[in-house]
C-alpha cells in the first residue's frame, strides 16, 4: 500500500465516524450509526465511506440520508422551521416552571399560615382541670 494512502486512511475513518455520529440508527433508534452494532448501521457506515471516497462533502452525505429516511435520521434536528421549536422550547419553559414553583410555594406558605390558629387564652376552668390532671401524674 502506498504511503500516501496509508496516511489518508485514518482521516477517512475519522470522517466516517464523525458523520455516522450525526445519524440515528433506524434499528437501535437510541444510538448513532457510529455506536450501533446492527448490520444496517454497518452498511450505512460503508455507504458513508464510499461517498467520502467519491469526493462527496459531509453535507451531501447527510442530505443523501435525509432524502432516503427523512429528517428523523438526524440525531440533532436542524435549527430551522418547526424544528426550531424543539431547540427553543426548553428555554421558554424554564421561566414558566420557575413561576409555577414560586406561585406554588407562596400558596403553600399562605395556606399554612391560615391553618395555624391564633393562640387563644385558655378558659380558667379548663386550665385548672388540666393542671389537676397533670399533677396527678407526678
Amino acid at each position: 500500500m502506498p504511503c500516501s494512502l496509508w496516511a489518508a486512511a485514518p482521516d477517512l475513518e475519522t470522517l466516517v465516524r464523525e458523520i455516522a455520529q450525526q445519524l440515528r440508527c433506524p434499528v437501535c433508534q437510541g444510538l448513532s450509526v457510529s455506536d450501533s452494532p446492527s448490520e444496517l448501521a454497518h452498511e450505512m457506515r460503508a455507504v458513508v465511506r464510499e461517498q467520502l471516497q467519491q469526493g462527496k462533502t459531509r453535507q451531501e452525505i447527510l442530505d443523501y440520508f435525509v432524502q432516503r429516511y427523512g429528517e428523523w435520521i438526524l440525531l440533532a434536528p436542524p435549527k430551522r422551521g418547526f424544528n426550531l421549536v424543539i431547540w427553543l422550547l426548553p428555554f421558554a419553559l424554564l421561566p414558566v416552571g420557575a413561576l409555577a414553583v414560586y406561585a406554588g410555594t407562596r400558596r403553600w406558605v399562605r395556606n399554612r399560615q391560615a391553618a395555624t390558629p391564633p393562640s387563644a387564652a385558655l378558659d380558667p376552668r379548663y386550665a385548672e382541670r388540666l393542671q389537676r390532671e397533670l399533677d396527678s401524674y407526678t
